[in-house]
């Protein structure tokens, strides 16, 4: 259009804007224009919205949908200019789409020029990647000139074959020698990337090894062979344990036909699926949509940050399972970002805050606290790290070189703690190029990385939160991590493995990990990956004193009844306490400290005389259970005169305790308030009764 960008033509995505007051033509992200509806729910600005690759079904792809389609709904009674809605795909579930869209009109456009072969594998394959080796070499021997994409599921995979590739070549006769194994990833660095684009020289072909970022968008030039191993590497959502995880599983009808047509862009094509025509017929028609398979804290708080608080009953297209809606909800209440109101959920004051940062709640969670701990910078820092593809550059060729090379980052504190460092060596060497290619650092990613940080910075001094640095104190950067990390929490067991502290799932620490090798008897985890065992990925320690992590003894509101943690049955740590008697119910006062000073107190209220006893069983037969001599007692709104104090270094009894007992659903007492409580950083409290009933 011979504009200059940013002009009539320009483009928004998550940290970076290149628009003005002239543009006409704008080109964003879904979770952008998601970011502009929280203000503008109605979308006044624009008159067409054209949603591309719509198949791919994405979370911000679904919950944009009902955005629009509400947006359209209440222009229309308001009489305000028309939203005209376009959307695009080579393989969308048209039906589907049209009767969401009140049967909206359906047009196709042929796209394809060339033919394609399909050849499917005679029987099933146990070893897809070996197969695909395979599959390579003969094609390379015996078909015509052309290069060759395989799809593979991930970095790791995408590296080992073509390790054999490589050895694999000098093997073969002279002549035969001119194939060059190429891979494709996002965390690969850019310029690595382009070398996909160039053509080769001296008769020299292509294979190219790719994760399902070669399925859509690009066209990758003279590719005549498709190599369909028929698997992706998905996240998954299981609203029983509250974790995500990464596992490999078969693709969709619709995934294959986006692979296949690879091979038919720039001429006619054959694509080889490393699976038999009965397994093909087996698979979905589509994908299941992300927004059925993820954790939804995210897209619940941007729906009731848009003012849609009836989310129970918020037009999806295809509407996640109730457990996973309530699981979602339950997270954020935890976090104090929302709260319920008669079945309807409103933002607090700290969801406000939350909502402001372009990143995931239990990330925004920990900028808001790293305000009240004095550790903002380094929080910024570490969240924009995890916000690039990998930072650590490994070449196949050079893996053992590279692996010694990023020991000297290596923290005891955890893999979080070595990806700021690596950030503040970075900037020593003043972003030097030749500082990372010799450190095997992505340097584009720090790159951007560093841009993100200052998208954050701004955002924070926006919300009033001041870029405060721990000057090194990384108990209290780990801390502040914990925050928004509070559900993905593990512990070290007798037989030296891990379970989830919350659902007692088993897990280990991630080979790339820091921690690996060692145990620290706590851990903290960003996520799971489910490969033959379920990894702890990206883990960092944490001290015993803090592994209470802020869910102990927090009970909240949930819709029409209560839910919450099973009061101090997960702490472990040097804590003191009381036991008071009071109306008949027995209070227990939990204080957790720290170098001498308070940092929490909790109550929990649980009924029953007999439970008094026990308690003062467990109490009495543990030589660990003496008074703090410098305890400090509060002014607690439900304090009583009749208190006992104690201490003990881990909470043994309080586990063989919940051994012991059910708990029946909480039940608010009759003289409770909700409070704020001094030193809590994190929310209001809510005291409540339970009854408990011996096993």
């Amino acid at each position: 259009m011979n504009t200059e960008l940013g002009t009539v033509v320009g483009y928004s995505v998550r940290f970076e804007d290149m628009t003005s007051s002239q543009t006409k033509i704008k080109y964003l992200t879904d979770g952008t224009l998601l970011r502009e509806a929280i203000s503008d729910p109605l979308l006044h600005k624009y008159k067409v919205i054209i949603l591309d690759e719509a198949h791919e079904r994405t979370v911000q792809t679904d919950l944009l949908l009902g955005v629009i389609k509400k947006a359209q709904r209440l222009r229309n009674q308001q009489h305000i200019p028309v939203l005209k809605v376009i959307i695009m795909s080579a393989t969308i579930d048209c039906d589907h789409f049209s009767q969401y869209f009140n049967k909206a009109p359906v047009y196709y456009i042929r796209g394809r020029q060339h033919d394609i072969q399909m050849m499917y594998s005679k029987e099933k394959q146990s070893d897809y990647m070996n197969a695909a080796l395979i599959t390579v070499f003969q094609i390379y021997q015996n078909q015509d000139e052309g290069d060759i994409l395989v799809f593979s599921t991930g970095e790791e995979e995408i590296e080992s074959m073509i390790r054999s590739v490589n050895e694999t070549i000098p093997l073969l006769p002279l002549e035969s020698q001119k194939l060059k194994a190429l891979p494709l990833y996002a965390a690969l660095p850019l310029s690595h990337q382009q070398r996909v684009f160039k053509t080769l020289e001296n008769g020299f072909r292509k294979v190219i090894f790719a994760t399902n970022i070669a399925e859509t968008s690009i066209t990758i030039p003279n590719i005549k062979y498709v190599v369909d191993s028929g698997k992706v590497k998905s996240r998954s959502y299981n609203s029983v344990t509250g974790f995500e995880t990464l596992k490999v599983q078969s693709i969709s009808k619709a995934q294959a036909a986006q692979r296949a047509g690879r091979a038919g862009r720039e001429m006619s094509g054959i694509c080889y699926r490393l699976y038999t025509k009965e397994e093909y017929n087996e698979f979905r028609d589509h994908a299941i949509p992300e927004i059925q398979r993820c954790n939804l804290a995210n897209v619940l708080l941007h729906i009731i940050a848009i003012g849609i608080n009836d989310v129970l009953n918020f037009d999806f297209m295809d509407k996640p399972s109730e457990d996973n809606i309530n699981s979602a909800l339950k997270q954020l209440v935890h976090f104090g970002a929302i709260e319920a109101k008669q079945e309807l959920y409103y933002l607090t004051d700290v969801g406000t805050l939350m909502v402001i940062f372009p990143v995931e709640p239990k990330f925004s969670k920990m900028i808001v606290t790293s305000k009240s701990m004095g550790c903002t910078e380094e929080i910024i820092t570490i969240l924009s790290l995890l916000s690039v593809d990998n930072i650590y550059y490994i070449p196949s060729n050079q893996k053992d070189m590279a692996n010694e090379v990023h020991k000297k980052f290596i923290s005891s504190e955890g893999d979080l703690i070595k990806l700021l460092k690596v950030y503040r060596n970075f900037k020593t060497a003043k972003e030097n190029k030749k500082w990372c290619k010799e450190n095997f650092i992505h340097i584009n990613n720090l790159k951007l990385a560093t841009d993100i940080k200052k998208q954050l910075s701004d955002l924070c001094l926006k919300a009033s939160i001041p870029l405060v640095s721990s000057n090194n104190n990384t108990e209290v950067i780990r801390k502040c991590l914990s925050t928004g990390l509070v559900f993905n929490t593990a512990y070290l067991q007798k037989d030296g493995t891990y379970k989830t502290r919350l659902t007692k799932q088993e897990v280990y620490i991630h080979p790339s990990s820091c921690l690996f090798g060692t145990k620290p008897e706590n851990i903290i985890f960003n996520e799971l990956v489910q490969t033959s065992k379920c990894y702890m990925s990206i883990d960092f320690r944490i001290g015993e004193l803090f592994v209470l992590l802020l869910v102990s003894t927090r009970c909240h509101r949930f819709g029409s009844r209560w839910s919450g943690f099973s009061p101090a049955l997960q702490c472990v740590g040097p804590v003191s306490g009381r036991f008071a008697r009071s109306g008949g119910c027995l209070e227990v006062i939990v204080e957790i400290k720290q170098q001498r000073r308070v940092v929490r107190q909790d109550i929990v209220d649980i009924n029953g005389d007999i439970l008094f006893r026990e308690f003062e069983g467990l109490f009495a037969g543990n030589p660990l259970a003496q008074p703090f001599e410098d305890i400090e007692d509060f002014a607690h709104p439900f304090d009583s005169r009749n208190s006992v104090n104690f201490t003990f270094d881990r909470i043994h009894g309080f586990n063989d305790f919940h051994d012991r007992y059910t708990f029946d659903e909480p039940t608010v007492a009759d003289d409770t308030q909700q409070f704020d409580h001094p030193l809590d950083q994190f929310g209001s409290l809510v005291v409540v009764e339970v009854a408990a009933i011996k096993r």
